[in-house]
């Protein structure tokens, strides 16, 4: 058994990593040598799931096999014209599925934007001229003076989610685009963002706690969506800066390519995300509803992203190590 997996378990890991490079399910996103290869592969795993069946009779790795030949004859015979198909089972299984793979990197942004945004909270306490650094100036006179600009936006609720839809977008494009120069760009960024966040807190509750209150009550209904969106475009970014640093077993090339097709998934999702919290910004968080209802709506919108991230397509990961199989 043990041997079986030694001799066989690097062309089923190649083949995972040909079908995680196909974008949208099709062969397109290969090389023709990668096709021929890729052909070649399926063909030996579907020989090693036949002797699996008949010599080793382990349930686990006959499962993984057949899941991995079953992807790879799909990628192959799928029919074409099926776009609705491909948007469902991008939604259903992989974005969340490319997500828990690479939620390490996430997880590393969420930790800069959050130690940063402490120290920006800490410095203005401590010295209110920070804001200076974070290029905050002139937000000083405003908390003092309790001009709520957020409120602004109830003006014209339509102009103003418009608005701060796009400019999310672009910041988060930024950030993950920023996040490809080795990860030092998107750790910039993130710090950056994080330190003018906590900056701003910090100055509120240091000259005007009321104003404080009121602009965290604004923030939350619309902010755990959007600040997720800015770690997930940057740990995307950083998936693609740490390939060049180490690929791995693969080419430089490959893990580009490969780590490439993964964060562009993540940054799309992160768009349809936005538009969410464009939404809830630009009409719910300026209203005057109650401050329990905004926050019900962050924590709500919170949970289902989130659950829906790590749980969605649970069973049919097709990012798995082969030796997981004999386990």
């Amino acid at each position: 058994m043990n041997r079986f997996l030694e001799q066989h378990k690097d062309n089923w890991q190649r083949l995972e990593d040909l079908l995680a490079m196909m974008p949208g399910g099709g062969l397109r996103g290969l090389s023709k040598m990668e096709v021929r290869e890729f052909g070649e592969l399926y063909r030996r795993a579907a020989s090693d799931l036949a002797i699996a069946r008949a010599e080793t009779r382990d349930p686990k790795l006959i499962n993984y096999l057949n899941s991995l030949v079953i992807r790879a004859h799909g990628r192959i015979y799928r029919a074409e014209g099926e776009g609705a198909n491909l948007i469902w089972k991008f939604f259903a299984t992989d974005l969340p599925q490319t997500f828990r793979a690479n939620w390490r990197y996430m997880a590393l942004a969420f930790g800069i934007f959050v130690g940063f945004a402490i120290f920006g909270f800490i410095a203005t306490w401590y010295d209110t001229d920070f804001t200076h650094f974070v290029m905050l100036s002139g937000i000083t006179s405003e908390i003092t003076a309790g001009n709520q600009w957020w409120l602004r936006l109830n003006d014209a609720n339509q102009i103003g989610a418009t608005s701060i839809l796009s400019n999310n977008i672009l910041v988060t494009m930024r950030v993950f685009a920023m996040g490809a120069f080795f990860g030092v760009g998107a750790f910039y960024d993130l710090a950056f963002e994080g330190a003018r966040l906590g900056s701003v807190f910090g100055a509120c509750y240091k000259l005007n706690p009321p104003f404080g209150n009121s602009l965290a009550t604004f923030v939350v209904g619309h902010g755990v969506v959007e600040l997720s969106t800015i770690f997930f475009c940057g740990g995307s970014g950083m998936m693609i800066g740490y390939a060049i640093i180490d690929p791995g077993d693969l080419t430089r090339g490959q893990a580009l390519k490969k780590k490439g097709m993964e964060a562009a998934k993540i940054v799309i999702g992160c768009a349809c995300f936005l538009v969410v919290a464009g939404i809830i910004e630009g009409f719910l968080s300026p209203s005057g509803l109650p401050a329990f209802v905004k926050i019900a709506t962050g924590v709500g919108t919170g949970l289902a992203m989130y659950s829906y991230l790590f749980f969605a397509g649970q069973g049919t990961d097709a990012i798995d190590e082969p030796e997981k199989a004999a386990n």
